[in-house]
């Protein structure tokens, strides 16, 4: 291999560059530090004046947890990349479309949260393949 082309494969004349599953586990440990503090303020820093906005808190917090425990297994999938890109894309999308009602208050960011729903989907429908 090429030392100016290291970690750049070529397939069917398209560059793509090699990146390395393990980067998963340090996104894991960025998205759970940043699911812990999160819940934390929404457990007992979070006081929003219409209390159905705490559900929409709890429900972001819940979902980011969950699938930041599962980006730790994403090294170990078949399509390490795609299963964690969907799984952050997820996080991103779905959790914090819900931070940001919630503590807006505002419904109007909402509508980018069927997205990280679908992105979840994906990211588990993935492992079939």
């Amino acid at each position: 291999m090429n030392p100016k082309t290291k970690g750049i494969i070529v397939f069917q004349n398209i560059w793509c560059v090699r990146m390395n599953p393990l980067i998963w586990h340090k996104v894991a440990a960025i998205s759970g530090m940043a699911a812990l503090g999160l819940g934390t303020y929404g457990a007992h820093g979070f006081k929003p004046t219409n209390p159905s906005y705490k559900e929409v808190w709890n429900t972001a917090s819940l979902y980011h947890l969950v699938h930041t425990a599962a980006l730790l297994g994403a090294p170990m999938a078949k399509n390490p990349n795609i299963f964690g890109g969907l799984l952050a894309t997820g996080i991103v999308a779905f959790s914090g479309t819900c931070y940001a009602v919630a503590f807006l208050e505002d419904r109007t960011y909402a509508k980018v949260a069927p997205l990280g729903g679908l992105a979840f989907i994906a990211a588990w429908g993935s492992l079939l393949f």
